[in-house]
């Protein structure tokens, strides 16, 4: 299931985590590059790409809603 992007925050390790609508996160790696996203590296990237849909697992699975 696709869900925009709402808002980012670092985790523990400082990796960028994407806030999806649905209420979970999901990690926004760029290094190692599992997936090249370097626009996650600046905030204008970031802020760009705000509204986006990712594709969530957790929703396709039902997991209850990630806590920030």
């Amino acid at each position: 299931m696709k869900r925009p992007i709402t808002g980012y925050h670092l985790d523990e390790e400082g990796h960028w985590v994407a806030e999806l609508e649905c209420g979970h996160n999901q990690h926004l790696r760029h290094v190692p590059p599992w997936t090249l996203r370097p626009w996650v590296t600046t905030k204008e990237g970031r802020d760009g790409m705000l509204g986006t849909e990712l594709e969530c697992r957790k929703c396709e699975r039902g997991e209850p809603q990630d806590r920030i």
